[in-house]
C-alpha cells in the first residue's frame, strides 16, 4: 500500500538551457494525445480508435508571463529551446502523519509557435504568453523517470519500458 498521498505542488522554478532562470512565470504543460486510426471490419463489433504506440499529436507548452519580458522574447529564436521546470511536491505520509517533500522535474525541448504580447491596460498585467511545440519531454518524480518521449528519435519510455525499441530496430535506426 502506498502510504504517501501526493497533495500539491508547493513551488517551482523555470530555467532555459539549464541555468538561465526565467523569472515569474506559470506554465501549462502539454497533454499526451495518441494518434489514432479507426479499425472496423469483419470480426469487430463496431469501431475502435486504435492508438499508434508512441505516436502523439501536436504537444504545446504554454508559458504565461505577468508582463512583457525579455525572457519570453528570447524564446522566439527559431531553434529548439531546452526548458526545465523544477518543482517541489508536498506529500502526506498516512502512517507517520508527516509531510514530506518530493522533487518533480519536467524537461522539455520545444520550438516557438506563438508569442502573444498581451494587452496594455493601466494597473494590470499584460498576460503575455509563449506557445512552444514540444519535441522532447521527460518527467521525473523523486529521481525516477516516469515518462520520456523524443519524437525525432523514436523514443517512448514509460516506467522504464521503451515501447519504441522494436520500431527503431525495424526501421534500422
Amino acid at each position: 500500500m502506498n502510504k504517501q498521498v501526493p497533495e500539491k505542488l508547493t513551488g517551482f522554478s523555470a530555467y532555459r538551457d539549464g541555468t538561465d532562470y526565467l523569472g515569474v512565470v506559470d506554465v501549462t504543460l502539454p497533454s499526451f494525445e495518441a494518434l489514432t486510426d479507426t479499425v472496423r471490419g469483419a470480426g469487430i463489433a463496431g469501431e475502435i480508435d486504435s492508438p499508434a504506440v508512441g505516436l502523439f499529436g501536436s504537444m504545446t507548452v504554454t508559458l504565461n508571463w505577468r508582463t512583457v519580458v525579455a525572457e519570453g522574447a528570447r524564446l522566439l529564436a527559431p531553434k529548439a529551446h531546452a526548458l526545465d521546470f523544477r518543482g517541489n511536491m508536498q506529500t502526506y505520509d498516512i502512517v507517520t502523519g508527516q509531510y514530506n517533500n518530493v522533487g518533480v522535474k519536467v524537461t522539455l525541448r520545444a520550438v516557438p509557435k506563438k508569442f502573444d504580447l498581451g494587452k496594455f491596460d493601466a494597473n494590470s498585467t499584460t498576460d503575455t504568453s509563449n506557445d512552444l511545440e514540444v519535441i522532447y519531454i521527460k518527467v521525473v518524480v523523486d529521481t525516477k523517470s516516469i515518462v520520456e518521449l523524443d519524437k525525432y528519435n523514436y523514443v517512448y519510455v514509460v516506467d522504464g519500458v521503451d515501447y519504441m525499441a522494436d520500431i527503431r530496430k525495424n526501421l534500422g535506426i
